[in-house]
């Protein structure tokens, strides 16, 4: 049995932000400027590096060969691989503006390769972008090297390259493996290939290997994705990313490609999630949050039982949170109180660096309010829980004055069972786990003064 209703699903079949960040991205300005990132970097270095405090690492490779139609990242599909020798070089370029600031040897206790298809690169273009971060950062022993893999790039060989290049994570884009569907989002890869690749994985010894899936894409029923399910299964990931596809064909171009009669109604979308649910459960995967979902004895899993789970860009993390440089096109990062982003296109992107400067485009410069809310909202989002006490030590406030309203409109989740209220505290139930979004954007000051939701994905 599944363990969330239908009915409930349904009720909650809204939009929302994925809260990776709070503020959320749609709130950062332009008034934010390099200037401003460059005295977050010098504060840093002043402040949090005499500290020896660790950096996460994300680097942005936009390149892909094919066009996936669903898809809604910055990416610049090409055949041409000689465009990816030009692009190190203005890593190369950000990395050395940013030592300037930050100083050389910094820790770094995560990396993530994200794309775009960070598998584009050859193995020697890998090999050159590791040995420059390693030049630049200290990328300690033990630290959480992971990257993003299109199984229709990459065979045996290669992933004996990203292990002996230290990466121990990988993260496989799926999708569905029905044929049908394959076709219809133009991403053909037999379910054979997968499994490979996973056996592969198995021997090298990689830590974890996550796969994304996404329902409600064209010519998905229920029925086929339960195939799709059973077929993860066999597969046995470690983690699972299970997302719902966002059909907004007038801000994402490539979806203009897919025809919107082929897409499942929305009671068959409930239903695939409702499936998904039951299906994760049944082969023994532990719910983490959100879409994901993780093996008993995965870091993930153990850290969600520990209370020790963390939340960043890249989404929920066993790392404690810490800031991120953020490098390449488009890429988002976050240095103490501040999110900055750079250009979002790769013209803008090199145009900025060819003037020595870093390509900080927007950005934000969080009050005191927004970090007592982002302090409520990441507790909710990874531990579903939040202490009064905890908050009001750390920003001297009182909390049920403070949040007087908030607390208020979370009676209507108490009354439906998705949280509980006490006098020191509130939690989000069992069931409360899979709308824990919508709990969220209670205290998201910003999402209650404008209700914009529909710019956002579904919170399911």
């Amino acid at each position: 049995m599944s363990p969330v209703s239908t009915e409930l699903l349904r009720r909650f079949d809204l939009s929302g932000p994925r809260y990776t960040s709070y503020p959320t991205a749609d709130r950062f300005v332009e008034a934010f400027t390099e200037a401003d990132y460059i005295q977050a970097l010098n504060q840093r270095r002043n402040g949090a590096a005499s500290l020896n405090l660790p950096l996460s690492l994300y680097v942005h490779i936009p390149f892909c060969e094919s066009l996936c139609y669903y898809c809604a990242c910055n990416k610049i599909v090409t055949k041409h691989h000689s465009k990816a020798q030009a692009y190190l070089r203005y890593l190369g370029r950000e990395v050395d503006l940013h030592i300037q600031h930050l100083g050389l040897g910094q820790p770094v206790s995560q990396l993530h390769l994200g794309g775009g298809t960070p598998t584009f690169l050859s193995d020697d273009e890998l090999r050159s972008l590791m040995s420059m971060l390693r030049r630049n950062f200290n990328l300690a022993s033990g630290a959480e090297f992971a990257i993003e893999v299109d199984p229709r790039t990459v065979d045996a060989s290669r992933l004996e390259v990203l292990a002996e290049l230290g990466f121990n994570r990988l993260s496989l884009g799926v999708q569905d493996f029905d044929p049908a569907v394959q076709k219809a989002v133009h991403r053909v890869q037999p379910a054979e290939q997968v499994f490979a690749l996973m056996e592969a994985a198995r021997r090298l010894n990689f830590q974890s290997v996550n796969v994304d899936l996404i329902y409600g894409l064209p010519l998905q029923t229920p029925e086929s994705f339960d195939r799709t399910l059973a077929q993860v299964a066999a597969l046995r990931p470690d983690r699972v990313a299970l997302y719902a596809y966002a059909h907004l064909p007038s801000r994402f171009k490539p979806q203009r490609r897919i025809n919107s009669v082929d897409l499942p109604s929305g009671g068959a979308k409930v239903a695939m999630l409702s499936r998904s649910l039951d299906a994760f459960d049944e082969a023994g995967y532990v719910y983490i949050g959100m879409d994901h979902f993780a093996l008993p004895d995965d870091p993930l899993a153990v850290a969600k039982r520990q209370g020790r789970l963390h939340r960043n860009f890249q989404g929920y993390s066993t790392q404690p949170d810490c800031d991120l440089i953020a490098l390449g096109v488009s890429a988002i990062g976050r240095i103490g109180a501040t999110y900055s982003q750079n250009a979002k296109s790769i013209e803008e992107y090199y145009d900025r660096l060819d003037q020595g400067r870093l390509p900080v485009v927007r950005g934000f410069a969080s009050s005191r309010d927004d970090l007592v809310r982002r302090t409520v909202i990441m507790a909710l989002m990874c531990q579903g829980v939040v202490q009064y006490e905890s908050v009001e030590l750390a920003f001297l406030i009182d909390f049920k004055t403070y949040f007087a309203k908030e607390l208020e409109a979370l009676q209507g989740l108490v009354e439906q069972g998705l949280v509980v209220v006490n006098g020191h505290s509130f939690e989000v139930t069992a069931q409360g786990w899979f709308f824990v979004r919508a709990v969220a954007m209670v205290f998201d000051r910003y999402l209650q003064a404008d209700r914009a939701r529909s710019q956002f994905s579904k919170i399911l």
